[in-house]
């Protein structure tokens, strides 16, 4: 039979960078490539994305790799993967032309991006493999089933079951999904992140009831903020807009170009006579609604710098009607707060939709049941969220009848093991380090860098200054001993004199035993200087001997 191994390595235990592997004999496929944004403390890091390193030591083995949709935790690390390796792209047809884009302005090029229709059976390295619709906040979104002779490795993706979804490229096709189960499913992959909520998610998704009396109640400009990503209910805002006669300036461009995409789709096109131009928009028209979008905490920051009257287009008026339609999702907060603060200091007055209330387009516990129902699933791993998700996500499947030993609960990089229908093992575990992205260039090596960075930001900098004869070596200057952020000088000579005295004393043992390099010197000083200011201050500064060769 086959031998089946399946993993993350990112996704688990934490909101956003997925990205999991099906390995079926040698055969490797991949599913979703994406970032995470840092906590407050990971200072001067733009995004997170996984460690490549076990995909790139088995590029051969790799036959392609699933993008489910164009959402930033799944989709957002692909260029950085690609251009370490050259594999072939499966997806849907807009995420396609998305993607197709985010590629040439990168400059990668010669990538095979395959089309899948979201009900779809194909081979893929020799290994059969089925796609099913499923409805999300995005088109064109679908689940991803593997087939081995043990039975259907199932990848759900992001879903919630609305049966009030009619639109083709939204809609979710049940007996596809009762179908699949049917055959047979080893295993069922399904996402955690919606685990709190009672219920079905749906209707709880849609916003129009409740933004509908703010804008009916509204005689000035409306702003109204949404994250970029969330079409469907960016889609709900312009049709209420239409609705009530009201005409839109997108304030985003990468809206303007994602709507595009949608004409060029025929899935959604906005009627040209709402639309208001960057030409023809001005900051002091009234009755028409401003739609601020944009990625993560970069909305928030974008609503406070209008509010601040430092927007390009937007100036923040007393007058405004404030909507917040995006919720505060993890890494967002202190941007959130801060929008909040500097709107009230304006005096303006916001509506915030709750997130109790509305609820983004994650399954909720009835959705999640339906999955387990419909697919039937041998052994259950719950994917995408924090531990506590995960971990309530495993309480339902038990609570449906599954017993401990059918669900699996990993982390990442932990493998888990399939034989003959049964689960092997979960011991095999790969070492995995995130990589912290700082901007987009020199990528690879920003790891290091960002972390200098919380170096210094928690035990500070030691500089020591020796100025050395050229010739004999022998100490002229110094040492002079500089210190930011660990101790204060005056209190600490005793410190200063012994680090100055360590200094001296690597560089006159260097050139008695005639092994003198200024930069192995410095070296050997570093490490014994960063023990003993350990040993005496409990902290672990970053420490850079200088030694300045001088000719006399």
């Amino acid at each position: 039979m086959d031998q089946v191994r399946i993993f993350a390595l990112g996704g688990l235990d934490e909101n956003g960078k997925n990205m999991y592997v099906v390995e079926v004999n040698e055969a490797i496929f991949i599913i979703e490539a994406g970032l995470k944004y840092p906590d407050t403390g990971q200072l001067g890091v733009e995004f997170i994305i996984p460690d490549f390193s076990y995909l790139i030591e088995n590029k051969d083995r790799i036959k392609g790799i699933f993008i489910t949709h164009a959402h930033d935790d799944v989709i957002a690390a692909l260029p950085y993967l690609l251009k370490q390796i050259n594999i072939p792209v499966y997806t849907g047809a807009l995420t396609a032309s998305i993607l197709h884009e985010t590629l040439k302005k990168e400059g990668i090029k010669d990538v095979k991006i395959h089309r899948m229709k979201r009900t779809s059976r194909q081979v893929i390295g020799g290994v059969k493999v089925r796609t099913f619709p499923m409805t999300h906040a995005f088109p064109d979104n679908f689940g991803i089933a593997i087939n081995t002779d043990q039975g259907y490795i199932v990848y759900t993706g992001e879903f919630i079951v609305d049966y009030d979804m009619l639109q083709e490229e939204y809609l979710c096709d049940l007996n596809e999904l009762s179908d699949i189960g049917k055959k047979g499913v080893l295993c069922l992959l399904s996402e955690s992140q919606g685990v709190e909520q009672s219920g079905h998610t749906a209707p709880r998704h849609r916003i129009t009831s409740l933004i509908e009396p703010i804008f009916e109640a509204s005689t000035s400009r409306i702003l109204i903020s949404c994250y970029s990503q969330s079409l469907f209910r960016i889609i709900e805002i312009i049709e209420l807009a239409k609705k009530q006669n009201r005409r839109i300036f997108f304030h985003d461009k990468g809206i303007r170009d994602l709507l595009k995409h949608l004409e060029t789709m025929k899935y959604y096109r906005v009627p040209k006579d709402m639309l208001i131009s960057e030409k023809e928009f001005s900051d002091d028209m009234e009755d028409v609604v401003v739609l601020v979008s944009g990625i993560g905490k970069n909305l928030f920051r974008t609503m406070t710098n209008i509010a601040n009257h430092e927007d390009k287009y937007v100036s923040f008026r007393t007058s405004d009607t404030i909507i917040v339609a995006s919720p505060i999702v993890s890494g967002t907060e202190l941007d959130a707060n801060n929008m909040e603060n500097e709107i009230y200091k304006e005096g303006g007055k916001i509506f915030t939709l709750s997130s109790k209330t509305v609820l983004s387009m994650h399954p909720s516990v009835e959705d999640l049941k339906m999955m387990l129902y419909l697919f039937r699933p041998k052994y259950y791993i719950p994917v995408k969220g924090e531990y506590r998700h995960l971990f309530m996500n495993a309480n339902l499947a038990m609570s449906v009848g599954y017993s401990a030993d059918r669900i699996v609960v990993l982390e990442n990089g932990q493998i888990a093991t399939f034989e003959n229908k049964v689960l092997k093992s979960v011991a095999e575990h790969i070492e995995l380090e995130d990589t912290l992205i700082d901007g987009k260039e020199n990528w690879d090596v920003t790891g290091v860098v960002l972390k200098d960075r919380e170096v210094l930001s928690t035990d500070g900098v030691m500089i020591i200054g020796v100025g050395v004869n050229f010739k004999t070596k022998k100490v002229i200057n110094g040492p002079d001993v500089q210190t930011r952020g660990l101790i204060y000088l005056k209190d600490a000579e005793h410190i200063i004199k012994e680090v100055g005295n360590i200094m001296e004393e690597c560089i006159n043992t260097a050139v008695e035993e005639k092994r003198y390099e200024n930069l192995t010197v410095r070296g050997e000083a570093r490490d014994k200087i960063v023990r003993y200011l350990l040993k005496e201050t409990g902290k672990r500064p970053m420490v850079l001997p200088v030694i300045i060769e001088i000719n006399e």
